[in-house]
């Protein structure tokens, strides 16, 4: 890389300034912002540096005007805080950004088939080349097709019953992999406390719970909902004890009613993992910092955002295969300390 080049404040960085930077040509700069794709990883990863150390901002307008396009994504979500769409949202931005496109955003209250189209029809009339849908609940997307079809769509958080490309985090996996080490730890009496049964998400962790259970010839000791939040989850470890008091470990649904669930065991005069062990899902950043660190499934969201920002570029390039692509990522144990061996199996 070459030393960042002094500019004259008065003129923003072009593309040949940055072509000069990374040492490569101004048409490759040009198919990095353009068709990422077709670039050389490593030459792709100088021409990315160079851009940030230069400050450069794809003026989208004149772009348009050359490619016939907007130079706009369109993204839709679901307005709600939790972590994991949060942070797909921020990988998404973060793509579209490197890719040269802008983004447009709209959040939906719920997700209806009436809210998702009114959403799709007005990124539709701003004129975006594509968009991607960070689709965590159940929904008939069928109902949408006459809109899905007019525009490249790439569905994020479930795997897709129609013909759109799509990329998701094996759920039940992660459910059956936090199920294992509960039994590899000797625990037999184990309980669950889930999410809201409109989540698909929420649906295949219990699923993968109850399937490594009966695949050992074992019941849950307990099975409560929650609503993803630490309130929820304290609420629900206390319906949960007052219903099995046996158990002797938890699989909650995510770190945040984990955290509620280690909050309702210290009321009740449990200690984790002496009492009670725990297992969460996510691995929120703050979640090695829990009183105990907490045993969770990590899930990568940022990479999740980042495919389905891939697969739409794919799209708009024409380097997409003729089928449709369904990616399916694989979480991951991280063991710390919420959780205690009793008698090995």
């Amino acid at each position: 890389m070459n030393p960042t080049l002094p500019l004259s404040p008065a003129r923003a960085p072009t593309l040949s300034d940055v072509a000069r930077q990374a040492g490569v040509s101004h048409q490759t700069v040009s198919r990095v912002l353009n068709a990422p794709h077709s670039v050389a990883e490593l030459t792709r990863v100088r021409v990315l540096e160079a851009l940030r150390e230069l400050d450069y901002h794809p003026n989208r307008a004149a772009r348009s005007l050359v490619r016939g396009r907007s130079g706009l994504l369109g993204l839709i979500g679901y307005s709600d805080p939790h972590y994991g769409p949060a942070q797909m949202r921020l990988a998404i931005e973060g793509a579209a950004r490197a890719a040269g496109y802008g983004l447009g955003v709209a959040s939906v209250p719920e997700l209806s088939v009436a809210e998702v189209g009114q959403a799709l029809e007005h990124l539709l009339e701003q004129g975006v080349e594509g968009v991607v849908l960070i689709m965590p609940l159940q929904i008939e997307f069928e109902a949408l097709l006459p809109l899905l079809e007019r525009v490249p769509c790439v569905l994020l958080g479930t795997t897709p019953k129609i013909p759109f490309a799509g990329a998701a985090i094996d759920q039940h996996l992660g459910a059956v992999l936090a199920t294992r080490h509960l039994l590899e730890r000797g625990h037999r009496d184990i309980g669950y406390i889930g999410g809201p049964d409109s989540w698909s998400d929420a649906q295949a962790r219990r699923k993968g719970f109850v399937d490594t259970l009966k695949g050992v010839g074992l019941q849950a000791a307990g099975l409560e909902g929650g609503d993803w939040t630490a309130a929820g989850g304290y609420a629900a470890l206390h319906r949960l004890l007052e219903r099995a008091p046996q158990c002797s470990a938890v699989l909650t649904a995510n770190d945040q009613m984990a955290l509620g669930a280690l909050r309702a065991a210290r009321v009740r005069g449990l200690w984790v993992p002496e009492d009670l062990s725990l297992v969460g899902f996510d691995n929120l950043p703050e979640s090695e910092y829990f009183e105990p660190p907490l045993t969770t499934v990590h899930q990568d969201f940022r990479t999740l955002g980042e495919c389905g920002i891939g697969l739409l570029l794919a799209q708009l390039g024409g380097t997409a295969p003729p089928e449709p692509v369904t990616f399916c990522l694989e979480p991951a144990l991280v063991v710390r300390s919420s959780t205690l061996e009793l008698n090995p199996m």
